[in-house]
């Protein structure tokens, strides 16, 4: 390919303003190729997941286990009155943590883990009023 300058010297029928469209154009897209060169990503205003602390979701997600071996998959989803029992489920297990116990007695997991379930099956419930 021909670099633009080099075809504005083929073509000397440019006007000035013409040629001066062309240098921008060119120089432009000389930034484009330099930024193509080192990646670009675009994800300004995009949710930053990396503010999430992962350690602590293993003990969710074996909460999660539980509950699904021991109702269904997502039995969460169709729950009688869901909001209003988990978010009782929530506060008895926060209590329970409160009081010094540090893990739920029917399946040796925390307290804190079985509270941050029902607390995201509530703001699951809620995204999809």
């Amino acid at each position: 390919m021909i670099p633009i300058t080099s075809q504005m010297e083929m073509f000397p029928e440019f006007t000035p303003e013409e040629e001066e469209a062309m240098k921008a154009l060119a120089e432009h897209m000389g930034k484009l190729a330099d930024a193509a060169e080192k990646g670009m990503k675009f994800d300004s205003g995009k949710l930053d997941y990396t503010l999430v602390p992962w350690d602590g979701m293993d003990e969710v997600v074996k909460v999660l286990e539980f509950g699904a071996k021991k109702y269904a998959r997502d039995n969460w989803k169709r729950v009688e009155h869901a909001e209003t029992r988990y978010l009782a489920a929530a506060f008895r297990h926060i209590i329970k943590y409160n009081e010094g116990e540090a893990t739920d007695k029917e399946t040796g997991l925390s307290h804190l883990a079985h509270a941050t379930c029902c607390m995201l099956f509530l703001l699951s419930l809620g995204k999809q009023k």
